[in-house]
């Protein structure tokens, strides 16, 4: 019985963030009222607030679910090894990809400028520890900003693809983000 409930409590959420993103194609968020995310998800209001709080909250929500994926995928590489990295940029890539919709969304005008935000600060704490090693001779200061400069850099390129839909592969765009990061 625990089970069903469960089940029943991920298709609500499931179909509220559906919603809340059908809207955000259309409008931003700062726009978009509780009656219209229960309408498009054909949800009551007492429904949609016994899972959230507002709009916002179910916006950061879903910004926070991709989030922890990302962080889960960036632990598993080591970026001072240079095919890793490239494997962890294929990575990263291939699951924008599969999201696209969601994080054309999200890096739009209609999203939240914290997404970015939430986006740069995983990977440069992910990619801070590579900063550490002893190889390279450059104050934590400067390393803060060298990632902050090639992280920005590297989503405003993974927007253009997103927002000129996605003609070039992944591999291409991994290896366009790579060449350009090793001649900045």
């Amino acid at each position: 019985m625990v089970q069903k409930l469960d089940r029943r409590k991920r298709y609500t959420r499931m179909v509220l963030k559906n919603a809340l993103m059908e809207l955000l194609k259309e409008k931003p968020i700062s726009s978009i009222t509780i009656k219209e995310i229960c309408e498009q998800a054909d949800i009551n209001r007492s429904t949609f607030y016994s899972h959230y709080t507002d709009q916002y909250d179910l916006l950061t929500n879903i910004e926070d679910e991709i989030i922890d994926e990302l962080n889960q995928a960036l632990l598993q590489y080591d970026y001072t090894q240079e095919k890793e990295a490239l494997a962890m940029l294929n990575y990263l890539l291939e699951y924008v990809y599969s999201r696209h919709e969601h994080f054309r969304i999200l890096f739009s005008e209609h999203g939240n400028k914290r997404f970015t935000h939430k986006v740069m600060f995983a990977a440069q704490t992910h990619i801070m520890n590579d900063f550490n090693e002893p190889e390279h001779k450059m104050s934590e200061t400067a390393a803060k900003y060298m990632t902050i400069y090639s992280i920005s850099g590297s989503i405003t390129v993974i927007e253009y693809w997103l927002e000129h839909g996605m003609k070039e592969s992944t591999d291409e765009i991994a290896r366009i983000i790579t060449e350009i990061s090793k001649h900045c």
